[in-house]
């Protein structure tokens, strides 16, 4: 039978099968994926086979993993050297940030979307807690949203508490299967209650939780959207440290960088200290924001030569 990972805690599983029915599952033992070098083999998105155990058909076995169409990862906290697949085969994810309580840095939204475009995920940014924001964090919104909206990003202002954005919000939701991220305490749960409609619908869709004991609000879970499409909640995240990205590469996924990258006087230009260097120039002539570019190279800089080669 075939169905789809709603939630994960990295030992047990919730599969929904094509028949719209919620089943605990567990890897098969010989489960095996060739060349695997993440930490997490299923992720929540992911299509699986399984099959039931014991007579009972409580409890499913997954059997195989279907190819994934994209997914976004980051670096494991655990393990530098291996990646964490956060979700899979989603349409687009937003990332919720805010300006203030807490305040998300520009290096984070920057991380984020250099992996939504190296896996070609269209990233929506989202700042939260609207109804809080006095003239001075306003002004910082509008300079930030002007910055994105220049180079491509849909950028959304929401507030629970007033309903600002929501409608706006809902209708790209629709029919999508949407990852949503963030720092811890941007929000996101408040806004998906919001959107849900019904606080307990988050947890009464699956009971008699297999992993019993553990922290399963660590691990990303999907949710039916009651005007369709999907929603991936995951944790909230202190860092955003980007995977599978190799240095020449990076600029690549600059949006504003990739439109100019013929025009550097050598091919394998990093940006930094080249002569006629067009990202350098386009950065002095404030084509491009000098704070995306500030970002690019701290980016660049944690990057190390041998960590994805």
């Amino acid at each position: 039978m075939k169905a789809t990972v709603y939630k994960s805690t990295g030992s047990w599983y919730v599969l929904k099968s094509e028949d719209n029915h919620f089943y605990n599952a567990r890897l098969k033992g010989k489960f095996k994926i060739d060349e695997i070098t993440s930490t997490n083999p299923i992720a929540v998105g992911d299509k699986v086979d399984f099959d039931f155990e014991g007579e009972e058909n409580k409890n499913a076995i997954i059997t195989d993993l279907h190819p994934r169409a994209n997914y976004v990862n980051r670096v494991s906290p655990a393990n530098r050297r291996m990646h964490h697949i956060i979700a899979s085969n989603i349409d687009q994810s937003i990332l919720i940030a805010t300006i203030k309580d807490p305040k998300t840095s520009l290096g984070f939204i920057d991380r984020f979307l250099v992996t939504c475009e190296a896996f070609h995920i269209p990233a929506i940014i989202l700042f939260n807690k609207a109804d809080i924001y006095k003239e001075k964090e306003m002004k910082i919104y509008q300079e930030r949203m002007l910055m994105y909206e220049d180079i491509g990003y849909k950028v959304l202002l929401t507030s629970v508490t007033t309903n600002q954005g929501m409608y706006e919000l809902q209708n790209l939701l629709q029919r999508k299967k949407t990852l949503f991220s963030g720092h811890s305490g941007v929000g996101k749960s408040s806004l998906i209650n919001k959107i849900l409609g019904n606080e307990d619908i988050k947890t009464s869709e699956v009971s008699n939780w297999s992993g019993k004991g553990m922290h399963t609000t660590t691990f990303a879970e999907m949710y039916d959207l009651p005007f369709g499409g999907q929603i991936i909640d995951t944790p909230g995240m202190r860092e955003f440290a980007i995977a599978d990205i190799v240095r020449k590469e990076l600029s690549h996924y600059f949006p504003e960088m990739r439109a100019l990258l013929n025009n550097c006087q050598y091919n394998n230009c990093m940006h930094i200290n080249e002569p006629s260097c067009a990202i350098k120039e386009a950065v002095l002539d404030g084509v491009i924001s000098e704070e995306r570019y500030i970002s690019y190279c701290t980016i660049l800089d944690s990057i190390k030569e041998n960590d994805w080669d």
